[in-house]
């Protein structure tokens, strides 16, 4: 029997929409990229964009264990001494929390061209508000999955 390896017209992608209310950061980061990898797929192709349009909402509410809220993002400005720091704390109450999602999932994912693709497939929302009710996407219960996934 020949191994199958998919095309893309065996490409299917569905779109699934995640609440992250009370959900644990890593855990919600590591299904997230499953689903944009399509790994939970029996015709996963390693080579090919297989995974579903993911949206993420509440992504401001998210639950972290211990002390991850006072650890800092690191990025550097391009200009000598301009090392820059924010706690996730900070991200989270300003004005952009869900980055603090986007790149949990970035880091979860291969650094390859094909990851940058495939990050395109997922939209996050700080709020309970998106713009893609006309793609029906279907609901993925994350919180009752395992009872780890969830903090109070």
């Amino acid at each position: 029997m020949k191994t199958f390896s998919a095309t893309p017209a065996d490409i299917d992608k569905k779109w699934i929409l995640i609440d992250a209310e009370g959900v644990v950061l890593g855990r919600l980061a590591s299904i997230v990229a499953m689903r944009l990898r399509g790994k939970h797929k029996p015709s996963f192709t390693p080579h090919m964009d297989m995974g579903d349009n993911v949206i993420v909402i509440n992504a401001d509410k998210v639950q972290m264990t211990g002390k991850k809220r006072e650890e800092h993002f690191y990025w550097h400005t391009g200009h000598p001494g301009g090392i820059k720091s924010r706690t996730k704390q900070q991200i989270l109450e300003g004005a952009h929390p869900e980055r603090v999602v986007y790149q949990a999932v970035k880091r979860m994912l291969p650094g390859n061209r094909l990851s940058r693709q495939q990050m395109t497939n997922l939209r996050i929302y700080a709020g309970t508000e998106h713009p893609h009710e006309a793609q029906a996407p279907e609901v993925l219960d994350v919180k009752s999955m395992n009872k780890k996934n969830t903090r109070s």
